[in-house]
């Protein structure tokens, strides 16, 4: 797409013509001429198409399929007019400068510039444009807008505009402004900069001359690299003579024999070629002069650290810049810069201290040795600064402050925040701190507003002293569920990041040994707060047990099972459906005991948690015929048929993870049983009980042949028990019964003639009379 930028600048005029008429006034006569002009105007993005100045594209080759795709954008439009200013003549507001300053992709993402030279892509891109006495500097990317305004101290004659700096050229002079490109494409590379982890100088800042050279007459100018290149008119006859009204009466052709006849007269042509300071020289010259406003205007301070950090900002971006050699000092620099910023900022009630810091790559330490004097006297601390501190401490950094350090800490939230100190005292940074001034610290904080976070961290250092009897008293200060509160309000109680894994704190180690219950109550209740994710809990609770990476710890079964009450989620709850089956499975199929003794009982689970049903009584039934081995896995086997008993696990994922119990004697068949009944195949669960497990068959059919399945009584169930009956004979008195009890409710749900039908042909008559009789006195009695 070809887009062009519209820059006018619009004069009207309109003179009048003298009516002679009777009726023209006598003063409009007097009137030789008027001037009417139109208002200033400025338009930006699609409201520039209001301008109605048509433009037509016009190809100078052969149409292509490039070509075809030419459109015109509007971007800009902007009028000009004379107004009542001191320079408002019309030549005064003529433009003498237009320029576009495209930015590319910040050069630290260039890996070859050679290469890529022709694959850059454009980051952002700048208009310039000026009149003699003032300049306009427009973003024209996603969003047109006007970002600096330029005003000259006297009348320029033309400006070139580089990623850095404005070069202006006056009659006498060659003037030098800082630039917002630099922050403005900075926005458009990273849209999230302004952020507490990365700021950047905003690009409303007042612009500032920075340099300002003598030269003779400069007529142009333009800009190579980092070189200004001037051309000069120098004329030796007095300026000032030469505006005296007896100059203007000479001929002109005096003055042309004069010019001939005399060279001397003649103007001198000169070409300069400048160099620009380098750009770390001219960010030291500003930092050192930002000094002088250090403790009298701090708000002058950082206006001109703003401007030394754009630079090297600004150099940074260069497509050149990997191979600059002052690649490293630069970004030395820009650390430095940083650095200097978040010293002013952490002066005022302000936040950006905190992402300067961090760019700066300051550690907690040394920042606190920047800020905080020497000794026990007392010393004023700014938001701007705790802002920083608060943040930076409360975040899992693998940094840990010493004593004296952490010690200095407590003190300046106990003058700036004490409602903070225990959070921060929490911080893996605060590891060293002295335990009994932070009690001493704690107890204060307790006076001013007491909270279970605080007594909980009274506790936490009650352990680190190794003081059992504070730490039961503080503990015994509420009930369970306060204290789980307490936990979710500050999770770094229990668990701490240590190089992006999540690990158990001291307090969790000692609650896992004295009070596992509330220790898992408070994990559920991170989880639940999205203080902690699934998979951080499994690594939580392995290294806390000792685990290793594929040994499950029978706590996380019971943080697994505690969940389970408690959640709400498909996707999640389905996870730890599959987690504990897979458990329950792994434990039974390998005869292996849990470690320590469940929180919860099956009976536990199910009048908590409706994902555990009831046991029904054929599996019941089957267990008791069970060998006395399973006695010892009685919980984990309850636990795992509760699970299916309920409709909430889905069977078919779970299939795989069920097959270790496929020959495991009656407990493996309750599984089957159970699974194939989910899916649907009752012929098949039949089949299973007929074979394995007579006596349950009846039990089975009565619980789950109704409805719909009722006809498999007669179906599957009765000529079933007949065939095996007749097979076996009176040897198996359990068919024998099934038998009966199958018949009694055939009995009762079928008419004589269809029950008559499903009677063997070859049975004793005298074993089905009873039924018979009853099948025709209840058709007699209904």
């Amino acid at each position: 797409m070809c887009q062009q930028i519209l820059l006018f600048q619009s004069f009207v005029f309109f003179r009048g013509v003298k009516d002679e008429g009777p009726s023209m006034p006598t003063l409009q006569l007097e009137l030789d001429e008027f001037i009417i002009c139109q208002k200033p105007l400025e338009l930006l993005g699609e409201e520039s198409k209001l301008c109605e100045i048509p433009i037509t594209l016009e190809s100078t080759e052969l149409p292509t399929e490039d070509t075809k795709r030419f459109q015109v954008q509007y971007l800009l439009f902007r009028r000009f007019t004379p107004d009542q200013s001191p320079f408002g003549f019309c030549e005064e507001t003529k433009l003498h400068s237009v320029q576009l300053l495209p930015i590319y992709q910040t050069g630290s993402s260039v890996t070859d510039h050679e290469e890529t030279e022709n694959k850059r892509e454009l980051l952002s891109l700048f208009c310039f444009f000026s009149l003699p006495h003032v300049g306009y500097l427009y973003s024209v990317g996603n969003l047109v807008e006007l970002i600096s305004t330029y005003q000259y101290s006297e009348k320029s004659e033309q400006a070139v505009l580089t990623p850095q700096f404005l070069h202006v050229i006056t009659s006498e002079n060659l003037q030098c402004f800082t630039v917002r490109c630099s922050a403005a494409a900075a926005r458009d590379e990273d849209p999230y900069i302004d952020t507490t982890v990365k700021a950047c100088p905003p690009v409303a800042l007042d612009v500032c001359t920075l340099r300002m050279q003598l030269f003779i007459g400069p007529r142009a100018i333009c800009h190579f690299k980092n070189h200004i290149i001037l051309l000069t008119k120098a004329d030796t006859e007095d300026i000032t003579e030469r505006r005296k009204p007896t100059r203007r009466m000479l001929s002109r052709k005096a003055d042309s024999i004069k010019s001939r006849t005399n060279s001397e007269s003649e103007p001198g042509w000169n070409l300069y070629i400048i160099n620009t300071v380098s750009t770390i020289q001219l960010y030291r010259e500003m930092v050192d002069y930002s000094r002088i406003y250090e403790n009298v205007k701090t708000e002058s301070c950082i206006h001109l650290l703003s401007e030394a950090h754009l630079l090297i900002r600004a150099a940074i971006m260069d497509p050149h810049f990997l191979k600059s050699d002052e690649k490293e000092e630069l970004l030395k620099a820009f650390r430095e810069s940083c650095a200097f910023l978040g010293d002013c900022y952490s002066r005022y009630d302000y936040h950006l201290a905190l992402p300067y810091y961090r760019m700066s790559g300051l550690s907690v330490t040394e920042v606190l040795k920047r800020l905080v004097s020497e000794g026990d006297e007392i010393q004023t601390y700014e938001r701007g600064f705790i802002f920083y501190l608060t943040h930076s401490l409360n975040e899992d950094l693998n940094e840990e402050l010493n004593k004296e350090s952490a010690n200095k800490v407590l003190q300046i939230f106990c003058l700036a925040d004490p409602v903070q100190l225990p959070h921060i005292l929490c911080s893996p940074c605060m590891r060293n701190v002295c335990p009994l001034t932070a009690v001493e610290y704690l107890q204060k904080v307790e006076k001013i507003m007491p909270s279970v976070v605080v007594t909980l961290t009274k506790a936490f250092m009650a352990l680190k002293m190794g003081d059992m009897m504070m730490y039961e008293h503080e503990m015994g200060s509420y009930k369970e569920v306060t204290l789980v509160c307490g936990f979710t309000g500050q999770p770094k109680l229990l668990r701490q990041h240590k190089e992006g894994i999540v690990v158990p704190t001291e307090f969790a180690v000692h609650l896992k040994e004295m009070q596992p219950g509330l220790l898992v109550a408070a994990t559920v209740a991170l989880h639940e707060n999205s203080k902690i994710e699934l998979e951080e809990a499994d690594t939580f609770f392995k290294i806390l047990c000792g685990n290793s990476e594929n040994t499950i710890p029978q706590l996380l079964v019971d943080f697994w099972e505690a969940l389970l009450v408690v959640c709400s989620q498909e996707e999640i709850f389905q996870e730890l459906l599959l987690r504990v089956t897979s458990q329950y499975v792994w434990r039974i199929s390998k005869k292996q005991l849990p470690e320590t003794k469940p929180l919860k009982t099956t009976e536990d689970l199910i009048n908590s948690c409706n994902h555990f049903g009831l046991i029904f009584p054929w599996v019941t039934s089957i267990m008791l015929m069970g060998s006395p081995s399973d006695e010892d896995y009685h919980e984990d086997i309850s636990k795992l048929q509760s699970l299916l008993c309920s409709q909430s696990v889905n069977i078919a994922p779970a299939l795989p993870v069920l097959e270790p119990l496929t020959e495991a004697g009656n407990v493996g068949l309750t599984i089957h049983v159970l699974c194939s009944t989910r899916l649907g195949r009752y012929e098949e669960a039949l089949d299973q009980l007929l074979r394995r497990c007579p006596a349950a068959a009846v039990l089975y059919a009565q619980h789950e042949l109704k409805g719909d399945n009722q006809a498999m009584w007669w179906n599957k169930l009765l000529p079933e028990l007949c065939e095996r009956t007749r097979l076996t004979g009176n040897d198996c008195p359990v068919l024998v019964s099934s038998l009966k009890e199958t018949l009694s409710v055939v009995a009762m749900e079928l008419e004589l003639r269809d029950f008559l039908s499903l009677l063997p042909e070859d049975g004793t008559a005298a074993f089905f009379l009873p039924h018979l009789l009853h099948c025709s006195q209840r058709r007699l009695l209904t």
